[in-house]
């Protein structure tokens, strides 16, 4: 099990953007993938984006276009490009790692109109 830790969140407008970051501590063993969950109030955690250590990205419908995940170059870190938020957008994001696995606490970002 990994420890992930999450930069904060916060308040944006919408049409505003927000960069969220995740950092694992170093180690010998190399995460395969890692990613970004979303839960929204009253409904599941649902897929936001994920990357491999090989660059593959994959993205959930509604965010294709507006969101970028990257890794940093040491590879334990991993960021999350927020542009053109949308009220929907509005929860609490949660950083993934798989082999080894993991997750974050968890970061608000709540989008306004």
């Amino acid at each position: 099990q990994v420890q992930l830790t999450e930069s904060r969140g916060g308040l944006v407008q919408a049409g505003g953007s927000l960069t969220l970051s995740c950092a694992a501590p170093k180690s010998i063993f190399t995460i395969v993938v890692m990613g970004w969950y979303r839960q929204a109030p009253g409904k599941q955690r649902e897929l936001v984006a994920t990357i491999s250590h090989d660059g593959v990205t994959q993205y959930a419908d509604s965010v294709k276009g507006r969101f970028t995940i990257s890794r940093g170059s040491a590879w334990n870190t991993v960021y999350l490009q927020m542009n053109n938020l949308k009220p929907e957008d509005t929860a609490v994001y949660y950083c993934n790692a798989d082999r080894p696995s993991g997750w974050g606490r968890g970061t608000l970002v709540t989008v306004s109109e």
